[in-house]
């Protein structure tokens, strides 16, 4: 299937991606407990500007306003019977932004997990999971998304539920899941878990990888996961803007542009094709890595050493996946050095 993202694919060394919605958004007015999605409808010139940070940035792809865009997430702000008109607006106001860039930019259509837990350990059986996916990736479509973006997924079953729901639709799709818990997901799943999973799809994705987590090290090391299995398919990396750390009332990240432009470069010398930040990613970050990954000359695939010397400490001596349960715990005890 030929869409902007594959035609980005095939032409481009990377793919520079945007950076969080929710931190950006709530830097503008959203409060906490409110469904950002609301915002398509009741303020659109926010998710404009907030798209449009992004392309003036420099990114080649940003997402839509719609992570929690299914009804099942839409339901504890009593809109789930408004999946179809959020989503589609979502989508919409992008494809605007994207239209008048003067160059290809991707709308990726968000989609978040559903909030709940899928059988047989919860009570969301797949067919329910898969109908919710569906009307979401219908909605987003009818609004002018090039590609799906299923994110921030822990359960396989969840991730295979979504992909199914895309091949209904008949739109092309990326994933990515978020390891958070010693390189593994809530559910437990390792990199080597999604590079496998996704092999035995019948409607493999046009790229995967991570999202969100933990810093930026430990996305990195999830990255290297991933290429250790010898996957042939394009790797996303978008990792959050540091560590997250609780200050006069409100979170903050520490991650300051020039790491997350280390990040970048990183990120790309690993594997990774599709580069993005996630949570406390400004636009003044993606301008840093735009700037990083478009002067630096691409370089060998770096070490654990080099990326906990270069990016911080891990957050535990180990990805999950076994092969690295060696790595010395005196890695996690580094101190952090910023550019």
């Amino acid at each position: 299937m030929t869409n902007a993202l594959s035609r980005l694919l095939a032409t481009n060394d990377v793919i520079l991606a945007d950076g969080a919605t929710g931190t950006n958004l709530f830097n503008v007015g959203l409060q906490s407990g409110d469904a950002p999605e609301l915002w398509n409808v009741d303020s659109p010139d926010k998710i404009r500007a907030l798209y449009q940070g992004w392309v003036d940035a420099g990114s080649d792809l940003f997402l839509t306003n719609t992570f929690g865009g299914t009804a099942a997430r839409l339901k504890l702000h009593d809109a789930q019977n408004r999946v179809a008109e959020l989503n589609r607006i979502g989508a919409e106001l992008g494809r605007e932004i994207a239209d008048k860039a003067g160059r290809t930019i991707v709308v990726a259509g968000s989609v978040g997990p559903t909030g709940e837990i899928m059988e047989p350990v919860g009570s969301l059986s797949h067919a329910d999971a898969v109908e919710m996916f569906h009307e979401q990736a219908e909605a987003l479509k009818e609004g002018g998304a090039d590609v799906l973006w299923v994110e921030t997924i822990s359960a396989p079953e969840e991730f295979r539920a979504a992909t199914e729901a895309f091949a209904m639709a008949d739109m092309p799709w990326c994933g990515t899941m978020s390891f958070d818990t010693a390189g593994r997901t809530m559910m437990g799943v390792t990199s080597a878990d999604l590079a496998n999973l996704v092999e035995t799809l019948p409607n493999k994705p046009l790229a995967f990888g991570a999202n969100c987590g933990t810093g930026s090290s430990d996305i990195m090391r999830t990255v290297l996961g991933f290429v250790a299995q010898g996957t042939d398919l394009p790797l996303i990396s978008k990792g959050n803007a540091g560590i997250p750390k609780y200050v006069d009332g409100s979170i903050h990240y520490d991650g300051t542009p020039d790491l997350m432009a280390q990040y970048a470069v990183m990120a790309r010398d690993a594997g990774a094709t599709i580069i993005g930040g996630c949570c406390g990613t400004m636009p003044a970050h993606m301008r840093k890595m735009r700037e990083a990954l478009d002067s630096t000359p691409r370089g060998p695939r770096p070490t654990l050493d080099q990326i906990s010397d270069a990016l911080g400490p891990f957050s535990s001596a180990s990805d999950g996946t076994g092969d690295s349960a060696a790595a010395p715990e005196r890695r996690s005890r580094r101190r952090r050095r910023r550019a």
